[in-house]
C-alpha cells in the first residue's frame, strides 16, 4: 500500500483506502476537538456581495477598508492585502474596468481563471499541497451526463467572454477536465455565522473521504480552512469528512452525493439507515460547533467546543 508523509504534517498521511482511492490517515491519536491541520487557499474568491464588507485577500470583515483605485469594486485591509491578491485581482480588476456594471462572471469561472493564472506565476507545488496536487484532482468527466457537460461548456464561454485579454488558456479539452475538478473539489467559505463568503481551493483539505458520519469537521479562519476532530481518532484511522450537510435525511444526502460527487455512500448510518451512536454523537458535535459559532468568535467558540467535548455533556 503506497504511502506519502507530509514533512510539515507527520502527524497525518496520504494512503490507499481500500474501496475508496486516495484518502489521508492518522498516525497518532487526536483527541475530540483538536486541531488535525490547516490549509491555506490554493486560490479564492470573495463572492460578489460581500464586496466592502471583507477584505478581498484575506476575506477579514472590517470596517474602513480600502477600495481599488483602479476598479473600485475590490476592497482591502491595507496596501500589504492588495499587493499580495494583484497577481490575481488584475484579471478581473481590468474586466470590471471594461464591462463595468455587465460584469457578471459565476464564482465557478472566477476561481477557474485564477487557477489558470495561479498555475502559470506558480509552477511547483505550494503550501496547500503538501499531500494532494491539485493536477491530481478527479474530474469524473466520464461520469457526466449531457446536462453536465452542456454547463461546463457554458461556462468556458464565459471564461472566453470575460478574461479573454488578460489569460493564457489551455485547450477546449484541458478546461473541460479542470472545471470538472473545481466543480468536485472546490468548498464554500462560510463565516462564523455561517453565511456565504466565497468559494476556494484547498487541495490537501480535498484528500479526505467522506462519510456521514465523519470524524472531523471543517471549519474556516478568512481563508485558511482548519481541520479538527469531531470524534477520537487513533493512529491509522482514516480521516473523513462530511461532504455535505449531514441534516438531510439518509435517501437525500446520496442523492447529494450522487449528483455532486457520482458515489453512494456506504457508511454503517446509510447502510442500517439506522441513527448509530455514534452518528448521533457526531451530529450533537456538529450542531452544537454550529450553534456556538453563531453567538461567538472563532477563538471562543472552540473554547466552549473543547469545553463541553471533554465533558459529560455529550456522553452517550
Amino acid at each position: 500500500m503506497s504511502s506519502a508523509r507530509s514533512s510539515e504534517s507527520p502527524a497525518l498521511e496520504r494512503f490507499q483506502s481500500p474501496g475508496k482511492g486516495r484518502g489521508l490517515r492518522a498516525l497518532r491519536r487526536f483527541a475530540v476537538g483538536e486541531l488535525l491541520f490547516s490549509c491555506p487557499a490554493y486560490t479564492c474568491v470573495l463572492t460578489v456581495n460581500e464586496r466592502g464588507n471583507h477584505c478581498e485577500c484575506c476575506f477579514a470583515r472590517k470596517e474602513g477598508l480600502s477600495r481599488c483605485g483602479r476598479c473600485k469594486q475590490a476592497f482591502y485591509c491595507n496596501v500589504e492585502c492588495q499587493k499580495q491578491d494583484w497577481p490575481l485581482h488584475k484579471l478581473e480588476c481590468s474586466a470590471m474596468c471594461v464591462f463595468g456594471q455587465n460584469w457578471n462572471p459565476s464564482e465557478t469561472v472566477r476561481l477557474t481563471a485564477r487557477i489558470i493564472a495561479k498555475q502559470k506565476t506558480h509552477p511547483g507545488r505550494t503550501e496547500s499541497e503538501k499531500l494532494l496536487s491539485i493536477t491530481e484532482f478527479e474530474s469524473h468527466l466520464d461520469k457526466l451526463d449531457n446536462e453536465k457537460r452542456e454547463l461546463i461548456q457554458n461556462d468556458i464561454s464565459a471564461l472566453h467572454h470575460f478574461y479573454s485579454k488578460h489569460i493564457e488558456y489551455p485547450d477546449n479539452a484541458a478546461l473541460v477536465v479542470l472545471f470538472g475538478q473545481v466543480n468536485c473539489n472546490g468548498f464554500t467559505i462560510e463565516d462564523e455565522e455561517l453565511s456565504h463568503l466565497g468559494s476556494a481551493i484547498f487541495p490537501d483539505v480535498a484528500l479526505m473521504n467522506h462519510s456521514c458520519c465523519p470524524n472531523v469537521i471543517v471549519t474556516y479562519k478568512g481563508t485558511v480552512a482548519e481541520v479538527r476532530a469531531v470524534q477520537e481518532i487513533e493512529a491509522g484511522d482514516e480521516i473523513f469528512t462530511s461532504y455535505i450537510d449531514l441534516l438531510y435525511p439518509t435517501e437525500d444526502r446520496n442523492d447529494r452525493l450522487r449528483d455532486s460527487y457520482f458515489f453512494t455512500c456506504d457508511c454503517r448510518e446509510c447502510i442500517t439507515k439506522k441513527k448509530v451512536i455514534v452518528f448521533i454523537r457526531v451530529h450533537m458535535l456538529y450542531l452544537l460547533f454550529r450553534f456556538i459559532a453563531r453567538f461567538y468568535s472563532k477563538g471562543i467558540a472552540f473554547f466552549l467546543f473543547g469545553f463541553f467535548t471533554s465533558s459529560s455533556f455529550i456522553t452517550i
